[in-house]
Parts: structure tokens; C-alpha cells; sequence
């Protein structure tokens, strides 16, 4: 089951089936979550107060991968 991306989204941990983080979402473009997969502490406090916009490093996260969306995190669904 694929959940919309909204803006909301910016700040929230994306983890995996295994429950291991591959990063955070640092912006979101015409529905899609940009995810930074090696964020530092610097990254992580711009993205929460939305001061980041996504750049070239960023990867593009496509609704079909995510399983759920919660206050604090994006899950993605196993094998996928």
C-alpha cells in the first residue's frame, strides 16, 4: 500500500524492512521525497526547520517503495 508524500514528510527518517535507516528526507518535489542517505548532524537540523532543499545527492523515493508513513519515519516495503 503506497502513501502520499507531503511536505511533512521533510525531517522523517526513511528506514528500511529491517528497520535500519538509510537516510532523511530533505525535501519533497511535486510528490516525491528527496532522501539524503548519509546526512550529518548539520543536515539533519536544516531538514527538520525545512532549510534544506534537496541537491544533486539526493535520491528520489518513489511511493510504491513506502509501506507506511508515521510522525517520525518513512518505512519502506520489504523487497521492493
Amino acid at each position: 500500500m503506497s502513501e502520499t508524500i507531503t511536505d511533512d514528510a521533510v525531517g522523517k527518517d526513511v528506514v528500511d524492512a529491517q528497520n535500519e535507516k538509510i537516510g532523511i528526507v530533505t525535501a519533497v518535489e511535486n510528490g516525491t521525497a528527496k532522501v539524503d542517505p548519509d546526512p550529518g548532524l548539520t543536515d539533519k537540523f536544516k531538514a527538520k526547520l525545512s532549510w534544506e532543499d534537496a541537491d544533486a545527492e539526493d535520491y528520489p523515493l518513489q511511493e510504491e517503495a513506502i509501506e507506511t508513513i508515521t510522525d517520525d519515519e518513512i518505512r519502506l516495503q520489504y523487497g521492493r
